[in-house]
């Protein structure tokens, strides 16, 4: 289970790191054990599907995991994980 507090200090630790890349999925897996990381880019993300959180260069969505199935949520309480999703500034 996700709060807003965790997501947005998610949010500022990736934003910190930069760029975005193994390593920094790796940095937020050390601080965060309990939750899966997954790296995209924001165009693969449905458009259908709003972000739980922007921030300045990427977007954060949810992951769930019912039904022993990864798929996107927008339910905090059944998430799992989450994706990271760079925007491509144009």
């Amino acid at each position: 289970m996700l709060s807003v507090a965790t997501l947005q200090q998610i949010a500022d630790t990736a934003a910190s790191i930069g760029t975005l890349n193994d390593a920094a999925l790796d940095s937020l897996k050390k601080s965060w054990p309990d939750l899966r990381f997954t790296l995209c880019n924001d165009d693969d993300m449905p458009a259908r599907l709003p972000a739980a959180l922007q921030s300045s260069g990427f977007n954060l969505y949810l992951v769930g995991g019912g039904e022993h199935c990864l798929s996107l949520t927008q339910d905090m309480e059944s998430a799992i994980g989450v994706v990271l999703a760079q925007v491509d500034e144009e």
